[in-house]
């Protein structure tokens, strides 16, 4: 099946490259036909997300999915912001296989459980009720049958580019395993200030 996928999503990447399928906003960010924000490094998925974490685990990487919805104003923080930061989106590719829904969208998904629905309705069964929500599913859980079993962290909201880079670090290190996220930002914030690094916290 993965195979099949490669050459659809190749087929899908080449025809794409022939289509406008962006616009640029007010502030330069790019947006997209469903009027969320959009980036470069987003992969064009067919929403299947068991076969997406197989893939991202081929690639030796997590799965991310972020939840968004039009006119959301921390969604575009994140795109403005935590986004502009080179420190996080290439922390973001080499690591993570990161795939976009629209809260409010109707494209069709297909569950771990390999339910099928439109995504709005996967969003609203996945219990994510705030936009932008950030949930990993770990590339060691590939195969797993539900939701619950795949995901190991999850971001209810917007986080200030300190934090948000540090739980992507918290996931890829595996400490989620070992504690949580709170006690590895103290921990983190600790051995900075020991090396005489002030970390920007609320910047």
């Amino acid at each position: 099946m993965l195979h099949t996928r490669h050459f659809l999503m190749m087929l899908a990447a080449i025809l794409a490259m022939a289509l406008p399928v962006h616009g640029t906003g007010d502030d330069g960010l790019l947006i997209g036909d469903d009027g969320l924000h959009k980036q470069t490094w987003f992969h064009d998925s067919f929403l299947e997300f068991g076969d997406d974490l197989a893939e991202a685990a081929e690639q030796g990487k997590h799965l991310m999915v972020i939840i968004e919805q039009d006119g959301c104003p921390y969604c575009r923080e994140l795109h403005r912001v935590n986004f502009a930061k080179p420190e996080i989106t290439d922390f973001i590719q080499e690591h993570y296989v990161v795939v976009q829904l629209d809260l409010y969208g109707s494209r069709g998904t297909v569950d771990f459980d390999g339910e099928e629905m439109e995504e709005r309705d996967l969003v609203l069964k996945w219990g994510a009720q705030f936009t932008p929500t950030t949930i990993i599913f770990a590339a060691a859980n590939t195969g797993a049958k539900s939701r619950a079993e795949a995901e190991v962290f999850r971001l209810p909201g917007y986080l200030r580019p300190f934090h948000y880079l540090t739980s992507l670090e918290y996931v890829v290190s595996g400490e989620y395993r070992n504690m949580d996220f709170q006690r590895f930002l103290g921990v983190k914030v600790k051995d900075l200030q020991e090396r005489g690094i002030q970390p920007e916290i609320w910047e």
